[in-house]
């Protein structure tokens, strides 16, 4: 059975996306359309792999000891990374990154445990080891780098604001002035606030969920973080909420995994690379639903 260790609390319920029929290509356990099941399982993209061999990489070393795979992820990001209070069920296009990775490593649904780390605990938690890699709108970024490795980048956004529905004083970022501002602590978002803008306050939060509710609360005027997840929480509660302006930085989000596991970050590469269609059915699935727009990027080695 699948396993959830949990580091951080729930938020909001999940925003309705897209299923995808007719894609079963065979994956074990998949439910066979012809029988009258449900083929909306993103796992129906792709097989798991048999045989796999990462010779060189340590913590494939550490999977195959443990046959299975722990993964790091969100569980507050509609669209993104999410799980269902009360089903456990995880959704989402970074959580399906996930199941693809394992996928290609050799194991199912069955033999990953996700762990939800907030942002602050993601580089400790590849250091100590205590998660294989980590998958969960995280930017690539050269303070980073100097503790852990990337693969990637599978996902480009930009930094934007969300505000309440009937806001009209915030734009954009020049407007934050006298403004309080809500992120997560040790998030992209919340430290280029902090550098180059001048809001009045900032308030963090392990979880976004948080700033949402004191959002709605009025207790903070903005959240700011990457578009793509702001784009879930407005597609659950338009009439509460919205985008402000235009994003006004780039984030490219990557697979974290250990420093010097070299073989991991070209095995992941390598699957983004040749797995184009699977990548573009995962995002029409999970973001595009939102009004998302994007494209799969290049694989850039020097993330590491």
């Amino acid at each position: 059975m699948r396993k959830s260790r949990i580091m951080t609390g729930i938020g909001i319920s999940a925003v309705a996306l897209l299923a995808l029929t007719g894609c079963n290509s065979g994956t074990p356990g998949a439910t066979d359309p012809t029988d009258g099941g449900d083929t909306g399982q993103s796992e129906a993209l792709w097989e798991v792999s048999t045989d796999v061999s990462l010779e060189g990489s340590p913590t494939f070393d550490a999977i195959t000891a443990r046959d299975g795979v722990v993964v790091g992820v969100k569980n507050d990001q509609p669209g993104l990374g999410y799980e269902d209070a009360a089903t456990g069920e995880r959704t989402g296009f970074d959580v399906d990154i996930a199941r693809w990775i394992a996928a290609s490593l050799g194991y199912d649904e069955e033999q990953i445990e996700y762990v939800t780390i907030p942002s602050a605990n993601r580089e400790q938690e590849l250091v100590n080891g205590n998660i294989d890699y980590y998958v969960g709108t995280y930017s690539i970024t050269d303070t980073r780098k100097e503790l852990i490795d990337f693969a990637g980048p599978y996902f480009l956004t930009g930094q934007g604001l969300m505000v309440a529905a009937d806001n009209t004083d915030i734009n954009g970022p020049d407007d934050l002035e006298g403004k309080i501002v809500c992120s997560v602590t040790g998030s992209t978002p919340l430290q280029r606030i902090r550098d180059e803008y001048n809001p009045g306050d900032t308030v963090e939060y392990d979880t976004y969920s948080q700033c949402v509710e004191q959002l709605k609360a009025g207790s903070v005027d903005a959240i700011t973080t990457d578009e793509a997840i702001l784009a879930g929480y407005v597609a659950q509660e338009p009439d509460a909420l919205k985008i402000a302006g235009e994003p006004f930085s780039e984030e490219r989000y990557g697979v974290g995994v250990a420093k010097g596991d070299t073989a991991l970050v070209e095995h992941i590469n390598t699957l983004f690379t040749d797995g184009g269609d699977v990548w573009t059915a995962l995002f029409d699935e999970h973001l595009a639903p939102a009004g998302i727009e994007g494209s799969q990027p290049e694989v850039d080695d020097t993330a590491m």
